[in-house]
């Protein structure tokens, strides 16, 4: 029999107990887990970073996988708690639009309000209601209880605002929107964007004001401190420095605008 998974994914950090404590409540419920960390070092409150984080690795999870998501600012408010199924997947979270990108590809979405208590902890803390309903209800669903039994369905809920970019006359505007562990800049514009302008003439790369002169095949490639495009594991255009951090270098973060335009 294949263990179910739970795969946990917060801003809570290591240094407290906060990550920990939510995986024991989870084997509590249903003790054959298999637990894994996506990680725990979002950014504090950064939901859109959660998000994108969650949207890029899930697909490359087990079939039954239940993700656990919590980047929660506003933990205590009156904003829902939530349970979702798509795609052969369940999603535990609050109702921040921190699980919407992740269930955007899926066409079988199914969404409730977690409203059944008895599946939750006796007592549930203002502060901390990843241990006290989100946590329970991953271990439910990991022990396969049906999505319904936890409450009542829902036919909205929260969307996430996550820039796109745009092709224009003669060129594509973007934007970097992840700005990952290693300093590089990760955008917005996707293969075929650029492509498509490729395939028109030579084209002029920026991010930030900063010229980046080549695309390159691999991080290796980028062997001094020149800034150089590469697109990712998620098909993305990212900008990179040889063994640096573009991000330190160009003095760039999320939210600094990508032109490129044919020359």
């Amino acid at each position: 029999m294949t263990r179910p998974v739970v795969a946990l994914l917060t801003d809570f950090g290591t240094v407290d107990h906060y990550a920990g404590t939510m995986k024991g409540v989870v084997l509590d419920v249903c003790p054959e887990t298999s637990l894994v960390d996506i990680t725990h070092d979002i950014a504090p409150h950064d939901v859109l970073g959660g998000a994108l984080e969650l949207a890029a690795c899930c697909r490359y999870f087990p079939s039954g996988t239940t993700f656990l998501v919590v980047v929660d600012p506003g933990v205590g408010s009156a904003r829902r708690g939530i349970a979702a199924a798509g795609g052969g997947y369940t999603f535990v979270a609050p109702d921040n639009g921190v699980i919407a990108p992740a269930l955007d590809v899926f066409d079988d979405v199914r969404v409730i309000e977690l409203t059944e208590f008895k599946y939750a902890r006796p007592t549930v803390s203002r502060t901390f209601e990843g241990r006290d309903r989100f946590a329970p209800a991953a271990g439910w669903l990991a022990r396969g209880i049906a999505l319904a039994a936890l409450g009542r369905p829902l036919a909205s809920w929260e969307r996430l605002a996550v820039p796109d970019a745009v092709e224009v006359d003669g060129g594509v505007d973007g934007e970097v929107i992840r700005v990952d562990r290693f300093g590089n800049l990760v955008t917005n514009v996707g293969r075929g964007a650029f492509e498509r302008l490729v395939r028109r003439g030579a084209i002029e790369l920026s991010v930030g004001g900063h010229p980046v002169a080549r695309v390159v095949e691999t991080y290796a490639d980028a062997d001094g401190p020149q800034p150089v495009a590469i697109f990712g594991s998620a098909d993305t255009l990212e900008v990179a420095v040889g063994r640096g951090s573009a991000a330190a270098q160009l003095g760039l973060r999320c939210g600094a605008p990508v032109c490129i335009r044919r020359v």
